[in-house]
């Protein structure tokens, strides 16, 4: 349901997508997915690529936004990140998730910039700590154009396409949470360079810096 009701969305708004994989997503394995974050449809764009079924962990202050929050309570573990036992919380509920075959997709950024902000921020280590724990090979992707598309200010987006790159994996294999710091800059790195290196990405980038 969550999956046709993204689709719907994104194709209701007039958006489309493209996918450019340079690894191929094996249908049964769970998996740990992440991606750049800069706007809503960031998890409704992920829905809808991602064909593994997966469960998303984010911040529970999303499910008050009408009908989205409906949706996403159903597809994510919610935490408080305020609350040191909703996040220790979130490692088990996890872990019964993974135990059922499931993958798990995190924003390593933690949140949406509230303003027009595309610069990629510091990635968080909880995604990197919970593939390294359960064995899951990160899969990092690129989301080139949700912002430009659907950003933090109202009526200042369009339609049109969404593409996105999903990259070589990251195997986690024997490392430990002493690794974390080197695959997560590993990953960052990867995904900023592909955003550094797309011309209409960085066109658009410019134009949020110097607006006039």
């Amino acid at each position: 349901m969550a999956r046709f009701w993204a689709k719907f969305i994104l194709f209701g708004m007039g958006f489309y997508y493209k996918v450019e994989a340079q690894q191929k997503i094996i249908s049964g394995n769970s998996y740990m997915f992440i991606a750049n974050h800069t706007s809503m449809t960031d998890v409704m764009l992920m829905l809808a690529v991602v064909k593994n079924p997966f469960v998303f962990v984010g911040k529970k202050e999303l499910v008050k936004i009408p009908i989205f929050g409906f949706f996403y309570k159903r597809c994510a573990i919610l935490v408080d990140r305020e609350s040191t036992k909703s996040r220790t919380a979130v490692y088990e509920r996890a872990r019964k998730r993974i135990e059922q075959g499931l993958s798990i997709c995190i924003f390593p950024e933690g949140k949406v910039p509230d303003d027009e902000s595309v610069i990629l921020e510091e990635f968080k280590g909880g995604a990197f700590n919970m593939a390294i724990d359960h064995n899951l090979t990160i899969v990092p992707m690129t989301f080139y154009d949700n912002k430009e598309k659907y950003s933090y200010t109202f009526f200042s987006g369009k339609p049109g396409l969404m593409r996105v790159k999903i990259h070589p994996f990251i195997k986690v294999d024997n490392l430990t949470h002493h690794d974390k710091k080197v695959i997560k800059e590993q990953a960052r790195k990867l995904i900023f360079d592909e955003l550094s290196a797309d011309e209409k990405y960085m066109e658009y980038s410019m134009k949020r810096k110097s607006p006039n």
